[in-house]
Order: structure tokens, then sequence, then C-alpha cells
């Protein structure tokens, strides 16, 4: 098994990206909002959570032992 050790705030980070996604597919899935806000505010939250999600995954992937 390969092992990685993650420094709290990595950890409180890779959560915060998980959460960003999870709130842009909840929005895209409830039907609180207007359809245009609802796609807007997903759209943003789901790019944001993608785009940050890439380096953090690198990050974490170049450190396996």
């Amino acid at each position: 098994m390969k092992r990685t050790e993650l420094a709290l705030p990595e950890i409180g980070a890779i959560a915060a990206t998980r959460a960003m996604l999870g709130a842009g597919l909840g929005l895209l899935l409830a039907g609180r909002l207007s359809k245009q806000h609802r796609k807007l505010i997903a759209g943003s939250l789901i790019a944001i959570g993608v785009v940050t999600t890439i380096p953090l995954a690198l990050d974490v992937l170049s450190r396996r032992q």
C-alpha cells in the first residue's frame, strides 16, 4: 500500500474543493432557484472545484511513497 503524508491545511483544501463540487452538483439538481441562476451558480462552483482540484491532486500524487 502506498502512503502519502498530508498536513492538516492540505486536507482542508482538498475537502473544500470536494465541497464546492458537491454544492455545485446539488444546486444543479435542486429546484429552489430559477433555472438561469441555478446554472450560473452551479457552473461557477463546479469550475472552481475542478480547477482547484487538479493542482492539489498532482501535488498529492507526486509525493506518494
